[in-house]
């Protein structure tokens, strides 16, 4: 395979006090499903709204402490913007402090006026960023087989439609054709599953418009299509969210488990849509420690 060259620009974000390395996703010229718009990232209030050039910040661990798993990050934002930061980078930092190496991948949003098929920008490049991480994995001191994805709220979508789907939507004819795309594992929080009659309204119409068919519904309702392949699976949920029905995460579990795949699945009372890293109430406290053991446990961080 030919060697992978990537472009690596240090982009300072506004509000945001560090900067890091950013990887752009395509060459220039070879996005896929582009109309060949000149479209400029546009943040508002902290929150990308548009994101002209998709792409990763990279986020490493100290060295003494890297046990060469990885994850993707997926920023949440009901498919109208990406909360890069709470949603993103802060998360990227956490998982540095369990030696994962993170990226927050800043994909096209299905709003955007630049895209043929809205409803297949998040995946392209989610499986793209995912082909060039694992292309880089021993320069960057991954393994190859240690590499998740994460997402909360649309977010989760995205990273559950790379647990499950297996249509290879990012192909250009380079090199990187050759790499898989399958994630290792799941980590979802408070995620959109369904694209049904229990999916998040703002999600679902900005993903597949006002009117979709059921084939569209079907396709991208996540509980529908979970498959052999589908890895295992860390979900944290709370009983009070009011804005993704918990029901989300319910149908997804009881998916994952007609296809006999490991999963540790939680809802907590409290803590509604705002499940994070701080200010969680009650016992949504353990959500962070659950997660570090059922790492441990599944062995993607043991050194």
């Amino acid at each position: 395979m030919k060697k992978v060259l990537l472009v690596l620009v240090t982009i300072v974000i506004s509000g945001i006090g560090y900067a890091q390395n950013f990887t752009p996703l395509w060459p220039s010229g070879r996005m896929p499903n582009s109309k060949g718009l000149q479209l400029r990232d546009s943040i508002v209030n902290d929150r990308i709204i548009q994101v002209g050039v998709p792409g990763f910040y990279s986020f490493f661990p100290a060295k003494e402490e890297n046990t060469g798993a990885a994850i993707l990050i997926f920023p949440g934002g009901g498919y109208h913007h990406l909360t890069y930061d709470l949603g993103g980078f802060q998360l990227a930092k956490w998982f540095n402090s369990m030696g994962i190496s993170a990226f927050v991948v800043n994909y096209r949003l299905p709003t955007s006026p630049d895209l043929v098929h809205c409803e297949l920008g998040p995946l392209q490049d989610a499986q793209r960023a995912m082909r060039i991480i694992r292309a880089n994995a021993a320069k960057w001191k991954i393994d190859p087989a240690k590499i998740g994805v994460q997402g909360s709220s649309a977010g989760g979508h995205v990273a559950a439609m790379m647990g499950c789907l297996k249509d290879d939507v990012s192909r250009i004819n380079d090199s990187l054709d050759k790499i898989s795309f399958q994630a290792d594992f799941m980590i979802l929080v408070s995620p959109v599953i369904s694209m049904g009659v229990n999916a998040h309204k703002g999600s679902k119409e900005n993903f597949l418009g006002k009117n979709p068919s059921k084939e569209m519904t079907d396709k991208y309702s996540m509980e529908l299509q979970v498959n052999s392949t589908t890895p295992r699976c860390f979900i944290a949920d709370a009983f009070n969210d009011k804005t993704v029905p918990p029901i989300n995460s319910l149908l997804f579990y009881q998916a994952l488990l007609e296809k006999n795949i490991s999963t540790s699945f939680h809802v907590f009372p409290q803590g509604a849509h705002s499940i994070g890293l701080t200010n969680n109430p009650g016992s949504t406290v353990l959500w962070k420690s659950l997660l570090e053991a059922w790492m441990k446990e599944m062995q993607f961080t043991e050194h």
